[in-house]
């Protein structure tokens, strides 16, 4: 199977966690695009939608999937999303479309959250993936600095606003040993709204799409 092969076959595990009448929370990205593409298959199971992204919402309301705000729906008992990394003990490393800040808020809300991803995105150590922290402009040089003395190398992604209207810099050259630390020091920079660190609230159920099939974590 080639990646977008993977993809396809991961979405498609991913949606058999959906229940009847549940209140379903998705996140964004090219493996949650190939799920709405086959979202038809359990449609009539969703009760409603919390979306990650803006782009999401679209995607979900053309397929005439009623899309609702955490705010109405509270604690949600599902959640699927894709993941830009995954280590053995299913922390991640997400936000490589911008979306980090949201994913995050759903995912703590949610009682249940599959991710998917394929294998090579499974990894031994975090890290080799650009780690992508949500900034407050105003404190983008204050943040870079007090990144670069974690060891990392921060570069601003041009050209991007997220959702909410921020920066993101994409943080190069870590090796992440201990997720949960790391996370917790750079949600503690002033400016920093999150990072892309899925430590603290990592997945529950990881699914990863290989030659083989789907192997479930």
């Amino acid at each position: 199977m080639n990646q977008d092969e993977k993809k396809i076959k991961v979405a498609e595990a991913a949606l058999e966690h959906i229940e009847t009448g549940q209140i379903v929370g998705i996140g964004s990205g090219t493996t949650v695009h190939a799920l709405i593409e086959k979202i038809d298959k359990v449609k009539n199971k969703i009760d409603a939608v919390v979306s990650s992204s803006e782009l999401t919402t679209q995607m979900l309301e053309a397929k005439n999937i009623r899309v609702i705000q955490l705010k109405e729906s509270g604690a949600i008992p599902l959640y699927i999303d894709g993941a830009d990394e995954s280590n053995q003990k299913k922390q991640l490393i997400k936000g490589g479309g911008g979306a980090l800040t949201r994913e995050k808020i759903i995912a703590n809300a949610s009682k249940n959250f599959v991710c998917m991803i394929d294998d090579s995105k499974y990894v031994k150590t975090l890290g080799k993936f650009p780690l992508p922290i949500e900034v407050i402009k105003m404190s983008q040089s204050i943040v870079a600095l007090e990144v670069i003395k974690l060891g990392g190398r921060p570069v601003y992604r041009e050209g991007f606003v997220s959702d909410n209207g921020n920066i993101i810099l994409d943080v190069h050259d870590l090796e992440i040993i201990e997720p949960i630390s790391l996370e917790q020091k750079i949600n503690n920079i002033p400016g920093v709204v999150t990072n892309g660190l899925f430590a603290m609230r990592h997945a529950d159920n990881l699914l990863i799409a290989n030659g083989n099939g789907i192997e479930v974590i």
